[in-house]
């Protein structure tokens, strides 16, 4: 190699230095005050126990002071336009989940915008669907499913935890994917939703895997597929959605962190970095899988595409399903 080329290699690998030490380092003085991680959703949900944990991990491994502040109202509405009318400094963030974009999607008239009033930092944790039928339903695989609701069209019928909720967005989800009619029972919550299949009352339900797992040994319901693209390691053996003949087909409830935008992309970048290394740490991925996460931990970029693709599919499913300007 010649000398001048040793030399351009030098300045390349001095810049790449140089922009990791940017990245692992927050502006001066940063935090120097209180940090506040809204939740907008009551307390002892998904969102704020991850919160919890999180603002929990970051004081410890910073000094700084990171506290969580429970904003609900208005489905999530209240909390989400506190941050997005924020001052842009970095002391007010958000922990929030899949509903985000499902409120874009669904509803002309927010007073904010998700991709233009937010600065997504990171995606915290995915928690894990899976698709569950009532043990008196003749199937035990999704494709057996899919035929049997085909023979018996609109005499099926799912629930969910509501009107715009993951639950019900990720079955319609399913039913313009594989071409099944099933009747849609919302309900006021996941709770109300188990119950009404764990009775007998409607005969499927895509929701969180973890809260659908201890209620399969009982064997009043049966799960037949997962609704991520890899298989959950809740269900190592429980194939995916996608692995039945329906590629890219993904329907989790993710749960991230995001800051008003315009926030410096340096301050963005440092807590992107102190959230990765938390959720790589032995102990955080035993918690996470204790309470229903897999945790995720990608780039701002990464998590910025999940919110846009994530906005582009809830709209074109909520047109499909006429449930638009909700």
């Amino acid at each position: 190699m010649s000398f001048s080329a040793i030399r351009a290699l030098a300045g390349v690998l001095s810049c790449a230095l140089i922009g990791s030490a940017a990245y692992a380092q927050a502006p001066a003085p940063y935090p120097d005050r209180v940090v506040k991680i809204i939740v907008p959703t009551a307390a002892g949900g998904g969102a704020d126990t991850l919160a919890r944990l999180i603002a929990a991990r970051l004081s410890e491994r910073t000094g700084g002071q990171f506290v969580v502040e429970n904003r609900p109202g208005s489905g999530t509405i209240i909390g989400t336009r506190s941050v997005a009318t924020a001052d842009p400094d970095g002391y007010t963030l958000m922990m929030t989940q899949t509903s985000l974009t499902i409120s874009q999607a669904i509803n002309a008239n927010l007073p904010y915008n998700v991709q233009r009033d937010f600065a997504p930092v990171v995606n915290v944790a995915l928690g894990p669907n899976g698709l569950a039928v009532h043990s008196a339903v003749p199937a035990t695989t999704l494709p057996e499913f899919l035929a049997y609701a085909k023979a018996n069209p609109n005499k099926l019928s799912y629930s969910s935890a509501g009107v715009g909720t993951a639950s019900h967005m990720g079955m319609e989800l399913l039913k313009s994917t594989t071409g099944i009619d099933v009747v849609h029972v919302p309900t006021r919550g996941t709770g109300p939703a188990m119950i009404d299949l764990l009775g007998g009352q409607v005969q499927t339900m895509l929701g969180s895997l973890p809260v659908m797992l201890p209620e399969q040994r009982t064997g009043r319901i049966r799960l037949i597929a997962t609704a991520e693209r890899k298989r959950s390691p809740w269900t190592p053996d429980l194939p995916t959605v996608e692995e039945a003949g329906f590629p890219g087909f993904e329907s989790g409830n993710w749960t991230g962190i995001l800051a008003p935008a315009q926030v410096d992309p340096k301050i963005i970048a440092w807590l992107n970095r102190q959230v990765v290394d938390i959720l790589g740490t032995p102990d955080m991925k035993e918690r996470l899988f204790a309470i229903g996460f897999d945790p995720i931990g990608n780039t701002p970029a990464e998590f910025a595409a999940t919110i846009k693709r994530d906005i582009e599919r809830w709209t074109e499913v909520s047109k499909r399903a006429g449930i638009r300007n909700q």
